[in-house]
């Protein structure tokens, strides 16, 4: 079933989400109640073009490496439909109404939604999906197009494995924007009264 990723690697691909999450855990400062924004082709993983050959097996692995870091941080993960469902997202419904985000009707399957968003729907108590939100940080594997989904301003993370199985990984966190010019301090001064730079808004 999966010929272009050998049997053998199979088991790896929950490992190289893991080690590739934290390593974007540990630049973007990813903690508890954040959210991250997962995009994932399984079709692309198993090393097929994104769309043509999704597999829930492939799905579960990613969701399993997913886990383990969420479980040890507490992050909230959210999970991208394909663009047959406008890249919307699998949240719990909880989340979704706390958050104030547009709650859209649709249950992703395989063939719209994608495998990994119809896996990770089942395994929620109370799953919706949201039309849009604006996540902490994301990690996109197969080139699935996160970046909607995005706060500004986002910072690319180069993974150690740039690759899960057979698809190309990207992943980012984002950070505030830096606002004012040359007079703009985005540090407190040493000492009180301390400016870096002349002139005066007074």
């Amino acid at each position: 079933m999966f010929e272009n990723v050998p049997s053998r690697e199979l088991p790896k691909i929950a490992d190289e989400v893991e080690r590739s999450l934290r390593e974007l855990a540990s630049a973007g400062g990813l903690r508890a109640g954040r959210i991250l924004v997962i995009g994932c082709s399984t079709s692309e993983v198993r090393g097929e073009r994104i769309g043509t050959s999704g597999a829930e097996e492939i799905a579960a692995l990613v969701y399993e490496g997913v886990e383990r870091v969420r479980a040890e941080i507490g992050f909230q993960p959210v999970w991208q439909c394909c663009e047959h469902l406008n890249r919307a997202l699998v949240v719990p419904r909880g989340l979704a109404e706390a958050k104030g985000w547009t709650i859209v009707s649709a249950v992703p399957v395989r063939k719209a939604g994608g495998s990994m968003a119809a896996y990770a729907y089942r395994r929620l108590a109370d799953p919706c999906l949201v039309e849009s939100l604006q996540a902490d940080a994301g990690i996109d594997i197969g080139e699935t197009l996160i970046g909607m989904h995005l706060r500004p301003v986002a910072v690319p993370v180069r993974p150690s494995v740039p690759w899960i199985g057979a698809a190309r990984l990207t992943m980012a966190y984002t950070r505030p924007k830096l606002i004012g010019g040359e007079r703009a301090v985005y540090a407190l001064p040493e000492r009180d009264g301390e400016t870096p730079a002349s002139g005066s808004c007074d």
